[in-house]
């Protein structure tokens, strides 16, 4: 009898280590996944105050450079799409090219000294540079976390719960 209660509490004590472990992994998945989205965040609260830039930013632009249309569009669309997202992944991507976009403008935006020389451009000029300054530094956190999640995601035997609960590799 003593030797069947020995094996019985040797068989619960493999079990509670066994699941320990597998909470363990789960725990991991997990947090790693909550240190991207709190990476994203601190970025996405940067790229929606860029984007409400967007408007001021055409509304003065469009006065001088009203050949540039199809620009102005552009980043109207972007701007548009970029607030009306919920995925992190095309998130990432919009920003991405409303980056390029605004690059884009302040660029052409030097071919016209009328333009350049106002305040009220200069000053939107700096907000977005400054904002430009704060998104690449977060984006270096951000960059990492993802790194940190899709590796935890494929490692094995983490790809089995990442596989149960639906967690899909990240883009930079």
């Amino acid at each position: 009898m003593g030797k069947y209660i020995l094996s019985a509490l040797i068989l619960i004590v493999i079990q509670l280590v066994a699941v320990r472990y597998l909470l363990g992994i789960f725990n991991k998945i997990v947090l790693l996944k909550t240190y991207r989205d709190k990476a994203f965040a601190n970025i996405d609260v940067l790229l929606k105050k860029q984007a409400d830039l967007i408007p001021q930013l055409i509304t003065i632009a469009e006065q001088v450079m009203a050949h540039e249309k199809s620009l102005f569009l552009q980043l109207s669309e972007a701007r548009k799409n970029y607030l009306s997202t919920k995925i992190i992944d095309e998130k990432v991507m919009i920003g991405n090219t409303l980056e390029h976009q605004l690059s884009s403008l302040l660029m052409r935006a030097e071919n016209y000294p009328a333009l350049i020389s106002q305040p009220t451009f200069q000053h939107l000029q700096a907000q977005i540079t400054l904002l430009e300054n704060q998104i690449a530094d977060r984006r270096e956190f951000f960059n990492e976390s993802v790194t940190l999640y899709n590796t935890g995601i494929r490692q094995f035997p983490n790809i089995i719960f990442a596989w149960i609960l639906r967690y899909k590799p990240n883009r930079f």
